[in-house]
């Protein structure tokens, strides 16, 4: 039924976007004949399509630009164009971002929490966009860095526009945004389950039976397109996995304690690493530095180019590990095992140096594919140098596996995310045993030194994150206009004891704000501070507002959040606080009123 009134609308208004008059008469329309429910479901197929597509676009031209540059190139001998083609590609995407773009489109993920946090889940339009052409650029040209991001802000910010463009209310804003984010994930990976997963763990709030729904249909709309494009075939092909045994558990909750202390070395670093590009205001050093790094470390590590996918996918088909070593400059020690070791090694401890300096020089991508390289390496290091040096026979390709969920579980805090994406593009449902016992290790290891994501790291520390937790989640959409009262009686200075008990009288207030002329505050009267003078007639003419007036606890201002305003509220014991804009007095906030908005909103919020 749904999908035949979506026809109706393409046929009444095929111009409907081009003008207000028409635009609204749409709205009218929708609203009309097609109920809320309903038209959210349509939509969120919409979003998923459109998503999956875009993320489809996105991989096609990353490998055709690393095609068109690389395939030349000769495979035991360095090549010296590494040196060039990274600092190039961060080049032009720092011009573009600059010139044309003229917004910062860095952090893709951190940004669709901020805009979920702060900004109403509204996001700019030109992210439907923008992010996929620096992405491309970046990361052809050898940016180490992944395309998930890109591809997930424009995800999102296509659910935010549509949403936009049809009216729809915060809440359901809340949901495109999730839906984009969820197809996005879902046809990059071809992994439906994973999409829903990661806006669940990483992005949402708080989710009921009725946004899951959603966010299906958009995961598997996504997913169903890019296989229909891209063909059935598993991201990694892999058909044979070595059983689980019970024996091999120890040998797992090493291998995700290693993951863990990996996860932290990869937040911290890459958190040190970004302080130090903020420290270099002028964009020219920060390409110069960023464009010097990267290049270098590709020219040693050629495996740094780009996302890294195709040398995971080539190691875990079954090559030796020599593969690594093509077009690098260590190429004729390839055959030493010691020497893959620690070439491994060095792989795992630059990646994250190579991504950061990608993204500090201007270039444009995320942290979600470095995570699982720097994990696959982890775990196929690992099980190689456990075999090597101690006898054991661990799977080399199970370990690897296990440590792309367990570093991704540790870095973004998302072991579900993790333990399906793996499953999803390997096909390898065998593994869940040891994808769960590394994930949850990891995961639990890194929780010990950080509390937040390295997404929600940067939104944590400015105090401006809205997690999963709903009380936090409802305060967040409050503001102070809904709370702010104006009906209190106003006194001023030389006003007598004589004219506040008049005002005493009439009033059902026991507060009374002393302004001046200028409306400015200058104290406030309280019931309890005349309550011994008020019946004493003979006084009336004596005390005037100035002498009798009491300096509140707090004063807060119009713009503030309202989490800062009850830590205000803890913090002082106070039961109602003035609030000025521009140093002038406006009314008061009392608990209470914060309180009966809060429960209205806790029901709204709560409600399928």
């Amino acid at each position: 039924m749904s999908f035949q009134k979506s026809r109706a609308i393409h046929i009444k208004f095929p111009h409907s976007i081009l003008g207000t008059k028409n635009h609204i008469q749409l709205i009218h329309w929708r609203e009309e004949h097609i109920k809320e429910r309903h038209f959210i479901l349509l939509l969120s197929f919409v979003v998923g399509l459109l998503a999956g597509l875009a993320a489809f676009i996105l991989k096609s031209v990353i490998h055709i630009i690393e095609q068109l540059l690389t395939e030349h190139f000769s495979l035991d001998q360095a090549n010296y164009w590494y040196l060039v083609l990274p600092i190039v590609g961060i080049a032009i995407s720092g011009w573009f971002v600059r010139r044309i773009v003229r917004d910062d489109i860095s952090h893709g993920v951190t940004r669709i929490l901020h805009a979920i946090s702060q900004r109403k889940a509204i996001i700019k339009l030109h992210n439907t966009w923008s992010s996929m052409v620096g992405g491309a650029i970046t990361i052809g040209f050898g940016g180490s860095v992944g395309a998930e991001a890109p591809v997930v802000l424009t995800g999102s910010a296509i659910g935010s526009n549509l949403g936009k463009f049809f009216k729809m209310s915060q809440k359901t804003l809340m949901l495109m945004v999730g839906c984009g984010a969820a197809g996005a994930i879902s046809g990059i990976f071809r992994a439906p389950i994973t999409g829903v997963l990661f806006t669940l763990e990483v992005l949402m709030l708080d989710m009921t039976m009725a946004s899951v729904i959603p966010l299906l249909i958009s995961s598997a709309t996504a997913a169903a397109l890019t296989y229909l494009l891209m063909g059935d075939r598993f991201m990694f092909q892999f058909s044979h996995f070595a059983p689980f045994t019970v024996q091999r558990i120890p040998y797992l909750i090493v291998l995700g304690i290693t993951c863990g202390f990996v996860s932290l070395y990869f937040t911290r670093m890459t958190n040190r690493m970004e302080a130090m590009f903020a420290k270099l205001k002028v964009t020219q050093k920060k390409l110069l530095v960023g464009g010097l790094i990267l290049s270098a470390l590709i020219f040693l590590f050629p495996p740094l180019y780009g996302e890294g996918y195709s040398t995971i996918s080539a190691l875990l088909s079954g090559s030796t590990p020599d593969i690594l070593f093509n077009r690098s400059l260590f190429y004729h020690f390839r055959n030493e095992e010691v020497a893959v070791i620690i070439y491994l090694v060095c792989i795992v401890f630059f990646k994250v140096i190579a991504t950061t300096a990608t993204n500090g020089g201007g270039g444009v991508g995320g942290l979600f594919a470095p995570s699982l390289f720097v994990g696959g390496l982890t775990g196929y290091v690992l099980a190689y140098a456990m075999n090597f040096f101690l006898g054991f026979h661990l799977p080399l390709k199970n370990f690897a596996f296990a440590g792309m969920a367990g570093v991704m579980s540790g870095v973004m805090f998302a072991p579900l995310t993790a333990i399906f994406l793996i499953a999803e593009v390997t096909g390898g449902y065998d593994l869940f045993m040891t994808l769960m016992i590394t994930s949850t290790v990891a995961y639990l290891t890194m929780n010990v030194f950080e509390t937040h994501s390295i997404y929600a790291m940067r939104l944590a520390k400015a105090g401006e994150l809205m997690t999963h937790n709903k009380d936090r989640a409802v305060l967040g959409f409050m503001r102070m206009q809904h709370v702010i009262e104006t009906d209190l009686d106003i006194v001023h200075p030389d006003d007598l004891l004589g004219d506040l008990v008049n005002i005493i009288s009439s009033s059902k207030r026991n507060i009374f704000p002393v302004v001046d002329s200028n409306n400015k505050l200058l104290g406030i009267i309280t019931l309890d501070e005349v309550r011994n003078i008020m019946f004493r007639s003979d006084l009336y003419n004596r005390f005037r507002m100035r002498e009798l007036m009491i300096s509140p606890p707090a004063v807060i201002s119009a713009d503030d959040s309202m989490e800062s305003v009850m830590k205000i509220f803890e913090r002082t014991g106070a039961w109602n606080l003035p609030v000025v804009e521009n140093g002038k007095y406006i009314g008061f906030v009392s608990k209470s009123a914060i309180f009966n908005v809060y429960r209205r909103m806790l029901v709204h919020f709560s409600d399928e």
